[in-house]
């Protein structure tokens, strides 16, 4: 057996390419979408998930409780990526992605329906739980399909430009999910957010989620991935041949994504908590400044992009890993200081080297794998490192729980970022490679 398939129906007639500018934002408002649902649980889980669903007598064993519930999604993300990562090298980039997306609308729509612990005892808390798991599964077939589908799209010398744009919808919808918080808590004050309040941001989503849809169903499959098919370079196991054939790929890409993701969840999740509970600093501050270090992010994507499609992927990337390895000790010792604007000068400054790597992170993943395996070998790479990367929010807690400085936090985002480095330092150059052959 040759593990080849032929197209999945017969005649498969390609519809007429969308333009690359069309899928570029179509896939933006996915991610952004996405992650908007995802970022809105983060920050419930900073600041209302520990009393509503996991009551404590220690307001650090509810926080722990919280992040873990936080954390179980990034379990979930490689078993999505996997899920739909297959469908993606099977179906086609454009179903799955619509599929992922009506999941991830739907389980953030569930959960600003739940009932609270108070309400519903430990039922409560397997619901969140359970509803976190489908989020989870959902973001992780979505990034690799927006990115891919963009990739796929655009013209080789505008590839890195291209891919970049669902690369802004992780700090976008981490933005437009601040911004929310910020305005129901400043309508339903302390008592009222907790009481009803933290329900809006999630009931929102179902807005976002039509608006998704209707974007998405304009936009045509990608071409490269019609082209696999016309071929008949199709396989069965995309999943397995990926990780007979290409597990070095994998692994490197892994251990690039884990380097810098780290740093982002620290700083995205952990600190928001930590500085309500830990410094005193009012959490509409603390929101504010994860805002700002998000917002940073987002304004360099395009900048990064235009700096890999002239230089290479590699060096800048290698470049950023060993920027926010230099840069992590000091931005989080900056949270000692309990100084709002020291605190964000710090963050935001993390966020020139971080987008060094996160800018560009999409299209060299599209680069590292030939076209049957691309959106499993690109997602399971990515997703696995983010699951990794998503315990740090409860690593962080553990370490700082004896009152132990946040320098360590440092240490240990500046740890994964060295070893990004030096995995891309022994990894290709993607620059010149055809998405087509490989």
């Amino acid at each position: 057996m040759t593990g080849i398939d032929s197209p999945p129906t017969e005649p498969r007639t390609a519809e007429p390419a969308s333009s690359p500018a069309r899928v570029a934002v179509a896939s933006l408002v996915g991610t952004t979408i996405e992650y908007y649902d995802f970022s809105v649980f983060a920050m419930a889980a900073s600041l209302a998930f520990g009393p509503l669903f996991f009551p404590s007598g220690s307001a650090t064993a509810a926080t722990l409780a919280a992040f873990a519930t936080f954390a179980v999604a990034f379990v979930a993300r490689p078993v999505g990526s996997l899920l739909f990562s297959v469908v993606g090298d099977r179906v086609g980039r454009r179903r799955s992605l619509l599929i992922c997306l009506l999941l991830m609308g739907g389980a953030t729509i569930a959960i600003g329906l739940l009932p609270t612990y108070a309400t519903a005892g430990v039922t409560a808390s397997v619901l969140l739980i359970a509803c976190r798991v489908l989020q989870g599964l959902a973001v992780g077939g979505e990034w690799g399909g927006a990115v891919l589908l963009a990739a796929e799209h655009a013209p080789p010398h505008k590839r890195a430009l291209y891919a970049s744009f669902p690369q802004i919808g992780p700090p976008l919808g981490f933005v437009l999910a601040a911004l929310v918080f910020l305005t129901t808590t400043a309508l339903t004050g302390p008592q009222g957010f907790l009481a009803w309040g933290w329900r809006v941001p999630f009931l929102l989503s179902v807005f976002m989620v039509v608006v998704g849809l209707w974007v998405r169903l304009k936009v045509s499959e990608s071409p490269v991935f019609h082209e696999a098919a016309k071929r008949q370079e199709l396989v069965r196991a995309p999943l397995f041949v990926a990780f007979r054939t290409y597990p070095g790929r994998v692994l490197t890409g892994m251990l690039t994504v884990l380097g810098g993701m780290t740093t982002w969840y620290l700083i995205t999740a952990f600190s928001v908590s930590y500085g309500t509970t830990a410094l005193g600093i009012p959490s509409r501050t603390m929101i504010l400044i994860a805002c700002a270090t998000a917002a940073t992010h987002g304004a360099l994507i395009i900048p990064a992009a235009h700096i890999v499609e002239r230089y290479g992927r590699k060096v800048p990337m290698i470049a950023g890993q060993l920027g926010v390895a230099l840069l992590a000790v000091p931005a989080f010792a900056l949270l000692e200081t309990a100084q709002p604007l020291l605190i964000c000068l710090g963050f935001c400054l993390i966020m020139v080297p971080f987008t060094l790597v996160f800018g560009p992170i999409g299209v060299w993943l599209a680069e590292l794998f030939p076209t049957q395996v691309r959106y499993v070998g690109a997602a399971t790479a990515f997703m696995v490192a983010s699951m990794i990367a998503g315990f740090a929010p409860l690593i962080g807690t553990h370490l700082l729980a004896d009152g132990r400085p946040p320098l360590l936090l440092g240490l240990y985002a500046g740890g994964f970022a060295l070893l990004g480095a030096l995995t891309l330092a022994f990894s290709p150059e993607t620059r010149h490679r055809s998405l087509l052959q490989q």
